[in-house]
């Protein structure tokens, strides 16, 4: 009993001394996140003013066509994320890509994250650059939100292109997170330890040395915050409420899905997505979620023919 007592006291004080050691180091990487400076224009970027704060937004190409591109959830710096996709449509069209709040250079908010919210922020975004017809193009759970955009601002969007978007009905939406637990790792720091530790040198690969520290401490500055959980948190629901949407009939769409991609039943629910406009086409490409990454030349290949059928 004695011996079993003093390992139990030994794996005792091994484990907090490990406690001690993460502690203090998040509350270093915390301090020098909240430390850094974020500067604002090194990305191209410029400022819209919506709802009283700042909605940061890029504007590369000149093309006769516009593309307004929307990130998936929680992306830290969509105008990095999307950057080897802009490159590839810059050349041919006016590539607007907006980070909504809480996203990438723009303002934190309090408000609800409801779809309608988000939907609304981003209109009134394009609607103060004086945009009023253009391709909605968007990642991830942009799928979701696009369903009420589209069918509220039918008349503006002439085009709805996703990359591995979300849909009505895919499996575990119902998921509820436990946002207490998040926050308090977010304030001792250990969202940015945690986020340094999973950091993927392919994922970040088409980015230079000077963009990844950009990314890093924007990382540091959204992943986690209270406007993310407060999305986070909003999820379930705002699947829930998408449940039976589809797209504007006479809305073209074109969507990009993950060949073999491990969410079920994802091929299909993209081919009924498609089917159910009268001019919807599902491209699947090998890739993992982020096709934009790798797949950039690709998508935008398949995506001109796509608006030249149009045409």
């Amino acid at each position: 009993m004695k011996k079993i007592r003093t390992v139990a006291l030994k794996a005792l004080a091994s484990v907090s001394v490990v406690l001690v050691v993460l502690v203090s180091i998040a509350f270093v990487i915390n301090i020098g996140s909240s430390k850094a400076s974020v500067p604002t224009g090194e990305a191209g970027n410029q400022f819209v003013s919506v709802d009283g704060k700042n909605m940061s937004v890029s504007i590369r190409g000149n093309g006769d066509q516009t593309v307004v591109l929307l990130p998936g959830f929680g992306t830290s710096s969509p105008i990095l994320d999307f950057k080897p996709l802009i490159d590839e449509l810059a050349p041919d069209y006016r590539v607007v890509t907006i980070e909504p709040f809480g996203y990438g250079y723009s303002d934190a908010t309090d408000k609800g994250r409801t779809t309608e919210n988000i939907v609304e922020e981003i209109h009134a975004t394009v609607e103060s650059l004086g945009i009023d017809q253009y391709i909605l193009m968007g990642h991830s759970v942009t799928g979701i939100y696009a369903l009420d955009y589209t069918e509220k601002y039918r008349d503006e969007v002439t085009a709805f292109v996703g990359i591995d978007s979300s849909v009505p009905g895919q499996p575990n939406m119902d998921t509820k997170f436990p946002i207490g637990v998040f926050r308090v790792a977010k304030q001792l720091g250990f969202s940015d330890v945690l986020a340094k530790l999973a950091g993927n040198d392919e994922t970040d690969a088409y980015l230079d040395d000077a963009e990844k520290e950009e990314m890093s401490r924007l990382v540091a500055k959204n992943n986690f915050s209270d406007t993310y959980l407060n999305e986070m948190d909003h999820l379930s629901s705002n699947f829930a409420a998408s449940i039976g949407k589809t797209f504007p009939v006479d809305l073209p769409i074109l969507l990009f899905a993950v060949q073999n991609s491990k969410v079920e039943g994802w091929t299909a629910l993209h081919e009924g997505q498609a089917a159910s406009v009268d001019h919807g086409e599902l491209v699947l490409l090998e890739g993992d979620h982020y096709l934009h990454h790798t797949k950039s030349k690709e998508i935008v290949e398949h995506f001109t023919t796509f608006m030249d059928e149009l045409n």
